[in-house]
C-alpha cells in the first residue's frame, strides 16, 4: 500500500467545544491506483486531502505513507516528506507570475538544492511530458487556463513523487480544457502514477479506477450508477 488510513478522525476547536469533521476514516490505496474521492462542499474532503498531504494532522488514527508512520515527525520533517514523496495539483494552479513555465516547474527542486542546470533539464522533461515543450519560457500570463494546469502538473511530476494529490484539478477550467487534463491523468495512470483526486463532480470522479464518496465526514467505497446517485457498499 502507498496510502493506508486507519480510524482517522479530525476535530476542530470551536470555543469550549470541538467539532468532529472526519469520523473513523479507513482508506487503502495501492501503488499505481487512480482513485477519486467525491463529496459536496462541507463533506470533509478538503480536510482529508490536507491530512493525506501532511498539511494537517489527524486528531486520532494512523496514516501510513508507503508503510511509514510520520505521526511523530516535526513540521520540518513533514515538509521534507511532502517535497520528496508527494506532488500537489491545485484548482488555482499556484504559479508564480514572475517566473517562466520551466522556473515554476523547477521550484520544488530548488528546495532540494538541485544544481540549476539539472533543475532546468528535469523541468523541461516534465513540461515535454505534459505537451508544453514549446512553452518553456512563457510566463503564466501568456498561458491559457489549461496550459497553466499542465504547468502545475509538470511541477508535481518533476520530483518523481510516489503520490499525486489533485484537488479539484478541473474546477477552474472550461469543459474542453478540463477533458484534456483528465486525458492527461489517464495517461499518467497508464504510465504507473498513483493518483488521488478530490472532486465534487460526478463526471470527473467516474474517470478514476477507484471511487470513494465522502458524506458528513464518513467515507464509503462505491460504484456509481448511470444516474445522478451512487451505489454505496
Amino acid at each position: 500500500m502507498i496510502v493506508e488510513l486507519k480510524n482517522i478522525c479530525k476535530d476542530y476547536d470551536q470555543g469550549a467545544q470541538s467539532l468532529r469533521v472526519l469520523h473513523n476514516i479507513d482508506l487503502a490505496i495501492e501503488k499505481g491506483d487512480y482513485a477519486a474521492i467525491m463529496g459536496p462542499s462541507g463533506s470533509g474532503k478538503s480536510t482529508l486531502m490536507n491530512i493525506l498531504g501532511f498539511l494537517d494532522r489527524p486528531t486520532e488514527g494512523t496514516y501510513l505513507l508507503d508503510g511509514v508512520d510520520y505521526a511523530e515527525a516535526d513540521d520540518a520533517a513533514l515538509a521534507a516528506v511532502r517535497n520528496r514523496f508527494i506532488g500537489f495539483i491545485f484548482q488555482s494552479f499556484h504559479l508564480l507570475d514572475h517566473l517562466s513555465a520551466w522556473q515554476n516547474v523547477a521550484l520544488p527542486l530548488s528546495f532540494r538544492h538541485t544544481p540549476r542546470a539539472e533543475r532546468r533539464e528535469m523541468a523541461e522533461q516534465a513540461l515535454e511530458r505534459v505537451g508544453l515543450a514549446d512553452r518553456m519560457d512563457f510566463k503564466p500570463s501568456q498561458l491559457s487556463g489549461g496550459q497553466k494546469q499542465r504547468v502545475a502538473i509538470a511541477r508535481a511530476l518533476c520530483t518523481h513523487p510516489a503520490l499525486l494529490l489533485a484537488d479539484e484539478p478541473t474546477g477552474a477550467l472550461d469543459s474542453k480544457s478540463g477533458l484534456q487534463i483528465l486525458d492527461l491523468f489517464d495517461m499518467l495512470h497508464q504510465e504507473g502514477s498513483t493518483i488521488i483526486m478530490i472532486t465534487h463532480e460526478h463526471g470527473v470522479a467516474k474517470r478514476a479506477e477507484k471511487m470513494f464518496h465522502i458524506i458528513d465526514g464518513r467515507i464509503h467505497e462505491g460504484l456509481f450508477s448511470s444516474g445522478e446517485g451512487e451505489e454505496l457498499k
